[in-house]
């Protein structure tokens, strides 16, 4: 008899778990509050960049700009679950980072100040279904709720199911400011577990300034092309970098002051704010990487000792991912979600700082 009843409760579990978008009501996600957006009008609102608008990205860089990392839905809703309903245009499958990261959602709710994990989810390889997130909600209790979206997948529709019976609405804006960070893999969030854990969501969450995600995979190179589109983003209070991941020693010595120079006359008086990047574990024992890694750390200390005198409104800070166990990296070169708590929590404090001097609080 008790196992018949453990049958049944498992067998009603997974009839819960495979509640199809028939039990649920949708709404697309740019009718509620789209946060994380550089640009406030793409023309596909999951896309960061309108690659007809800005020219110059090699194929690649295209598609990175219109993959949806940094984005999230915010919204409120009295229902008891949450689904996700989405047509992907394209997804990408990565050995070192996870589907759930790659291609699917992250969810916080609201408790008091603080967002909350609640759940995260991946529809799996198909280009067009549904995923239930949350179920077992208090009915009737309102939630804030803010969803992050998939950083290595491109988005067509994104549509926040509820239950038939429950509301669902746009939440206020949550975060106060607007940063724009231009960065590598690191920034985009390769080798987080879920979306919302890259440090710059992990930043937003902690202190309610918003961090835009521009992180573009291993093509943030100091290229003229994406200073144009920084400088074009409206309502940027501050400028925040991780532009010395990428490029060559060679190439930081070449583009850098060009670059600063760029936004700070289309800019005057908006802080530019570079990070040094982080030590890769792949210096462990390799001659090779530990050359290339160091030149180019050297190079960058050494201009930007230059930059932050030369230049009015620059600054240096320098991150650390990094642990004394070497318990923080995935692949010699990425750091895990501890690694990007870890760099969050470096940065906070001084970057607060500077953001206080011109009154963004």
């Amino acid at each position: 008899m008790k196992r018949l009843t453990i049958i049944a409760a498992v067998l009603l579990l997974s009839l819960a778990a495979a509640a199809g978008p028939a039990d649920y009501k949708f709404t697309e996600a740019s009718d509620l509050t789209l946060t994380g957006k550089l640009f406030h009008d793409t023309p596909n609102p999951y896309h960061r960049i309108d690659t007809v608008r800005f020219k110059g990205f090699t194929p690649g860089e295209n598609a990175l700009v219109r993959e949806a990392a940094g984005i999230a839905c915010a919204f409120r809703t009295n229902s008891s679950s949450i689904a996700v309903k989405t047509a992907f245009a394209h997804q990408r499958t990565i050995d070192n980072t996870t589907g759930i990261c790659t291609r699917g959602y992250d969810l916080y709710i609201r408790k008091g100040e603080e967002w909350v994990y609640a759940a995260s989810k991946s529809q799996g390889s198909e280009k067009e279904g549904s995923v239930v997130l949350i179920q077992g909600l208090e009915k009737g209790v309102a939630h804030d709720c803010l969803l992050y979206f998939p950083i290595y997948s491109e988005l067509g529709s994104v549509q926040v199911g509820v239950d038939q019976d429950a509301e669902i609405e746009a939440l206020e804006y949550p975060f106060r400011h607007r940063v724009a960070l231009f960065g590598s893999s690191f920034s985009q969030g390769f080798c987080s577990t879920r979306s919302g854990l890259s440090y710059s969501a992990m930043f937003t969450r902690r202190t309610g300034v918003e961090v835009l995600n521009l992180g573009v995979s291993g093509r943030c190179l100091l290229q003229d092309y994406f200073a144009y589109a920084l400088i074009a983003a409206p309502d940027v209070d501050a400028y925040l970098f991780d532009t010395f991941s990428n490029p060559s020693a060679e190439m930081i010595r070449e583009r850098l002051f060009p670059f600063i120079e760029k936004i700070r006359a289309a800019r005057p008086g908006v802080p530019l704010i570079f990070q040094q990047t982080i030590r890769r574990e792949s210096r462990n024992f390799s001659s090779g990487s530990e050359s290339v890694e160091a030149a180019k750390m050297a190079v960058a200390d050494s201009l930007m000792k230059i930059a932050v005198k030369k230049y009015k409104d620059v600054y240096y800070i320098k991150p650390d991912a990094s642990s004394e166990l070497y318990a923080t990296c995935v692949d010699g070169t990425h750091p895990d979600d501890y690694g990007h708590y870890l760099w969050e929590r470096s940065i906070e404090k001084p970057l607060l700082r500077i953001l206080r001097r011109y009154g963004l609080k």
